[in-house]
């Protein structure tokens, strides 16, 4: 008959399998301590950031629960309660599900360079989507989004211009390639986790869209379109994993 593993052999291995996975993500010294570990890697992985105080109450908690200078002697025994909470942010952290793997599949609509803006605004009434890759010549140049495309408009009207040559004359080009100081897009590889997808929103604030492709560069067409809008489906997925 195998050995039942204890609750404090069980709390050990996950909090191992913890410290291991983000010293190894991060590069993170092995000399470093797990709680000042843990706080440098807050700003750079989004489930540490979520569950920050959960993770250094474990690393107090270890501490606690170890006795000799191999941390090899078991002197106390964690609830069940913890031990499976902290088995399941293990999983979380050495396994995060892919992002595409979670969201809702939604059609993928791209629209051509050339395109006027009257006709791209018709796609999306007819789409629902208010965010459309923009492709020229196969290689992704910008993002056809809805309120980019009315501030132009209505600093084209300001300005003096007519409506339907705005809508008839202008491409979708002349609107997704307009420079900005921080991007308002990214593209991201087809094994994108979900915490790496969220910490790319909390990095930029600004970010509207991550479009997936295989490997992640401009010259290939988009596989899922991932928007802010997302953000808390993603964020309620990661608590139910």
């Amino acid at each position: 008959m195998a050995k039942k593993i204890s609750n404090g052999e069980r709390f050990i291995n996950a909090f191992n399998q913890i410290d291991y996975a983000i010293r190894t993500q991060h590069n993170f010294r092995r000399s470093m301590g797990f709680s000042d570990m843990i706080r440098r890697a807050v700003s750079i992985n989004h489930i540490v950031r979520k569950y920050e105080d959960h993770l250094i109450d474990y690393g107090r908690l270890r501490n606690a629960i170890i006795h000799g200078s191999n941390g090899d002697e078991l002197i106390a025994e964690p609830h069940e309660d913890v031990t499976n909470q902290i088995e399941a942010l293990a999983k979380l952290i050495t396994t995060p599900p892919k992002a595409i793997d979670v969201l809702a599949e939604k059609d993928v609509f791209t629209v051509s360079y050339d395109v006027c803006l009257k006709d791209v605004i018709m796609r999306m009434s007819q789409t629902k989507y208010s965010n459309i890759p923009v492709y020229k010549n196969g290689e992704l140049i910008g993002v056809a989004n809805g309120q980019r495309i009315l501030d132009a408009f209505g600093a084209y009207l300001s300005s003096g211009g007519q409506a339907d040559d705005f809508l008839n004359n202008t491409t979708i080009e002349q609107i997704a390639t307009i420079q900005h100081t921080i991007p308002y897009y990214e593209v991201m590889a087809e094994d994108a986790k979900v915490d790496e997808v969220l910490s790319k929103f909390l990095e930029n604030r600004k970010l509207l869209v991550i479009i997936i492709t295989k490997t992640g560069t401009m010259n290939e067409p988009p596989i899922a379109i991932i928007t802010s809008s997302d953000y808390m489906e993603l964020n309620k997925i990661l608590e139910n994993y």
